[in-house]
């Protein structure tokens, strides 16, 4: 199975290891990577060139930074180009849309306490049925593996919290991307704090490289120069209710209090018919040459 709602892959400078394009395609899964015009010809010399879209430039002259003073003179960051996508998305008459990180090694499926990676878009489609039983639940993505340690029990699912890198968005959404760093923590908390929810798989994981990690994407333009303090900051300015900025890790990071948000209670369709039993969709667990 393959999802329903078209999947875009925002990209930037990483025509060369594109980890998630190469992830989707091992998979057969259909994409668009969204890219900006000075890179086109490199992005279509490795993926097929109906495959790439070029960011509209007004999408980035339209883009709302929040805060010109953190990280002054640098660029939108990729929130521009997931506003694109979102737009495209609607002119192509769909309801939602899943919108990407370029740098995902691998999809994986938590199951008995074993985290295996998924040969097939299957849990896509899963995951937008399960979403698509909900009125109020504006996003929903996987979380990260390395934050389901093997060995300990989690629910197949969470609401009301963050949801990072792969995101499956509601169309109807009334707000945009923002913001030059952490947009897609900013998205989750305006989306909650209008008493809507957001739905968190740990059932399907993204196995994604950590920040600084591989060169591209915001590396170069923020964080290398920068580090992490004024990604942090900004967040912190947007939701100081909820958002500061601490130190941890050995570097510094935003922390935010999402218990405020427990109350948001997820709304079912009326006409909702709850399937009986487990419905696995053809998943089956099999041993592969890697």
């Amino acid at each position: 199975m393959n999802p329903k709602y078209p999947i875009y892959v925002v990209s930037k400078a990483r025509w060369d290891s594109r980890l998630t394009v190469k992830s989707l395609e091992r998979m057969k899964v259909p994409y668009f990577v969204v890219v900006e015009e000075q890179e086109y010809e490199q992005y279509c010399s490795v993926i097929d060139e109906s495959k790439v879209l070029i960011l509209d430039k007004q999408f980035q002259k339209d883009y709302d930074i929040f805060d010109d003073e953190i990280g002054k003179g640098n660029g939108t960051g990729p929130g521009a180009a997931r506003n694109f996508c979102w737009e495209h998305s609607i002119s192509n008459g769909h309801k939602k849309h899943w919108v990407m990180d370029d740098n995902i090694y691998d999809f994986y499926r938590l199951n008995r306490n074993a985290k295996n990676i998924v040969q097939t878009g299957t849990i896509f489609k899963a995951a937008e049925d399960f979403h698509d039983r909900y009125e109020n639940v504006k996003i929903s993505g996987f979380n990260y593996c390395k934050f389901c340690i093997a060995s300990e029990k989690y629910p197949p699912f969470l609401f009301n919290t963050r949801i990072y890198s792969t995101l499956l968005i509601d169309n109807s959404t009334k707000y945009r991307w923002r913001g030059r760093y952490n947009e897609d923590t900013d998205l989750s908390l305006r989306v909650l704090k209008d008493g809507d929810c957001t739905l968190q798989f740990n059932a399907f994981l993204q196995e994604k490289a950590t920040t600084q990690r591989i060169s591209g994407g915001n590396s170069k333009e923020f964080y290398d120069e920068e580090g992490t303090m004024n990604k942090s900051k900004m967040l912190e300015k947007m939701h100081p209710d909820v958002a500061k900025v601490v130190w941890r890790f050995n570097r510094w990071h935003h922390f935010v209090d999402y218990s405020p948000y427990k109350k948001n209670l997820p709304i079912k369709k009326k006409d909702l018919i709850t399937p009986i039993g487990v419905n696995n969709y053809g998943m089956v667990l099999k041993e592969i040459s890697l």
